[in-house]
């Protein structure tokens, strides 16, 4: 409620010709009010509650006029705030700031996802390991109303009921289809119970119940999209859900898929095979009969067009391949993604019209409030939108103000390792952030990799502080993880590296907000995009990273670091020589330069540079002006 407040305001000065945001009677109101919601809120709880049901049949009315240039939005996960468990990584926190910049930018976009019950895992490191437990949600938990709608879903022969949950994102509804339904067999009541757990049947059973439930829930609320975006391959059923509605109304076939590609944009997010979901064909061809019945063709038809000739004699159903197919549109998530996505499909005869847009993040959910009030009173307006004139500002930031900002958040974030781990870290140190998914690729113990330069780092002032978690199922990231939960645990580390458990939204803006230098060492060019960096450099810290996904695009000499990468095709020898690259940027030019007055002005250069460029509101903008406004 605070953030949508605080962002309507902001929106409503912009709009006022001449105001002067600091001046303006509007803000001396909203700040009012922002320090009255909070009592309002418990004093007249009951009364919100009655309010919210009556409010969930008013937009089911008001849905059936929807604007005629409405998109719907289809991810797995969507990561909205710390308290709403529906994220594991960058997936869902780029879906969940993709929903807040569209409210913010009065793009009409309408979310669609999945309610899991107990959502993603939390995390509990015993005896340097990781270990997972889940706990239940509740819709009301997470600010979901039911609609009243409850669609059909047809998986493994039966009908599934799906009934369909409303969560505002500010101004953005987030459609959430829960198969927890009375009257569901057992295995279809869990269906939604866990994000990316369970086996192939569970994971097939999930897209379907996202792609053909989520096209049905529209429907059923009367809404008319003119943009189907899938957020990755997850909602690729969709697409011959949409063909079947055509083929019913009358038009042949290949007139469908030539009006479906037409209405579709693909985002893709990963850089190798591996991220790409894909089926046995034995499992998936019993649930395309319906289709290829519907369409008036065959199984094998459908199949072939998800097919990737580079994923061998096995031909299995890949998703990325039919959205491929039957998408005009398709993007990667960088400009340096983009060219590895053409040459990831390159098989597929469409590969060649992928395009770039680089994420961005949502300046206003990842930058700390202190860091904002100072933002507004000297960058003015626009800044949370990535308006180039209000953070060319940055430059003239007073070094005091934000040095003051920058120490509250580095001695919280100094708290909250204390609290999780019993470790108390220096304030006055230079702290090294990196939290992300414990994925192999993205190498979180690159850093011991090289003993003797660690050392040195360490000696010189670097304290390091990492998070993540790993997949329950990933057996070598979980093996990473715990090497360097043994290493923080040990005599060398001397306290000076440490890993912060059950890793979420609240810890990555403590950190984000605390960290005085944040790293991220991928192999190259395994990260598609990596945001976590860009929220970091928000706050006023800068990045120390390869050359991958956003730093590739974005970087120029004076707003960071680059670790140079490695030719050598030893995997062991090219880690040792990138590890050693980075100890000797940390030491040489990172840990001297730290804290002086040649930092601060680093920090101002980068806000500059980087400001206008790592918005998530630059990049909805570039969405709804490149593929958000549909052929004729």
């Amino acid at each position: 409620l605070r953030w949508s407040w605080d962002a309507s305001t902001q929106r409503l000065l912009a709009a006022i010709p001449g105001a002067n945001p600091e001046r303006h009677p509007l803000r001396n109101l909203a700040a009012a009010a922002l320090a009255s919601l909070g009592a309002f809120i418990d004093e007249h709880g009951p009364e919100i509650d009655a309010l919210a049901v009556e409010l969930s049949a008013v937009l089911s009315a008001a849905s059936k006029t929807a604007p005629d240039r409405s998109i719907a939005y289809f991810s797995p996960e969507f990561g909205v705030a710390a308290a709403v468990a529906q994220y594991s990584g960058g997936l869902g926190i780029l879906a969940g700031d993709h929903l807040k910049s569209a409210s913010d930018l009065g793009v009409p976009l309408i979310g669609v996802g999945l309610l899991y019950r107990e959502g993603f895992f939390r995390q509990d490191i015993v005896g340097g390991r990781q270990t997972e437990r889940y706990e239940t949600v509740e819709p009301a938990d997470i600010g979901a109303v039911d609609t009243g709608v409850v669609v059909a879903v047809p998986i493994d022969g039966a009908s599934v009921a799906v009934r369909v949950w409303r969560q505002m994102v500010g101004a953005t509804p987030l459609l959430l289809l829960d198969t927890d339904v009375e009257g569901n067999e057992r295995s279809a009541r869990k269906i939604t119970d866990r994000l990316y757990s369970g086996d192939r049947r569970h994971r097939l059973d999930q897209e379907l119940v996202l792609g053909v439930g989520g096209v049905r829930a529209l429907r059923a609320l009367g809404i008319a999209p003119k943009i189907f975006h899938l957020n990755e391959g997850h909602a690729c059923f969709l697409l011959l859900e949409l063909l079947g509605e055509l083929v019913d109304a009358g038009a042949p076939l290949a007139a469908a898929v030539d009006t479906v590609r037409g209405h579709t944009l693909f985002t893709t997010h990963t850089p190798v095979p591996a991220g790409i979901d894909r089926f046995d064909r034995s499992l998936v061809e019993p649930e395309l009969a319906q289709w290829a019945e519907r369409l008036g063709t065959t199984t094998s038809v459908l199949l072939d067009w998800a097919l990737l000739a580079s994923d061998g004699p096995e031909r299995p159903f890949n998703t990325a391949a039919l959205a491929l197919h039957l998408c005009d549109k398709v993007n990667g998530v960088s400009q340096l993604h983009a060219s590895v996505s053409r040459q990831l499909f390159a098989s597929h005869p469409r590969s060649a019209g992928i395009a770039g847009i680089t994420n961005g993040v949502h300046a206003r959910t990842w930058i700390s409030p202190a860091l904002q009030d100072l933002y507004d009173q000297s960058l003015g307006a626009g800044w949370e939108q990535g308006d180039a004139s209000a953070w060319a500002r940055a430059k003239e930031l007073d070094t005091a103000r934000l040095a003051t900002v920058r120490d509250n958040g580095r001695r919280a974030l100094v708290s909250l390792v204390a609290d999780r781990t019993g470790v108390r870290l220096d304030p006055e140190a230079c702290i090294i952030g990196f939290a992300r998914r414990f994925a192999t690729y993205k190498r979180a113990a690159l850093l011991l990799r090289d003993p003797e330069g660690l050392e040195q780092a360490l000696a010189a002032g670097a304290q390091f502080v990492f998070a993540g978690k790993a997949h329950p199922a990933d057996g070598d990231g979980k093996a990473v993880l715990a090497e360097l939960a043994r290493f923080a645990a040990s005599s060398d580390a001397d306290n000076r590296i440490v890993l912060v458990p059950d890793y979420d939204i609240g810890v990555a803006q403590s950190m984000y907000a605390g960290c005085d230098v944040w790293l991220n060492n991928p192999i190259r060019p395994h990260e598609a995009c990596g945001t976590s960096g860009e929220k970091a450099a928000l706050n006023g810290a800068p990045n120390c990273s390869i050359l991958d996904g956003w730093w590739a695009d974005f970087f120029v000499d004076g707003i960071g670091w680059a670790i140079p990468t490695s030719d050598l095709e030893d995997p062991v020898a090219r880690d040792l020589a990138e590890s050693t690259a980075l100890h000797d940027i940390l030491v040489s030019q990172v840990l001297p330069r730290f804290g002086t007055d040649a930092w601060w002005d680093l920090v101002r250069t980068m806000l500059a540079h980087l400001g206008p460029l790592v918005t998530a509101g630059r990049m909805v903008a570039e969405y709804d002006e490149r593929f958000y406004r549909p052929r004729p």
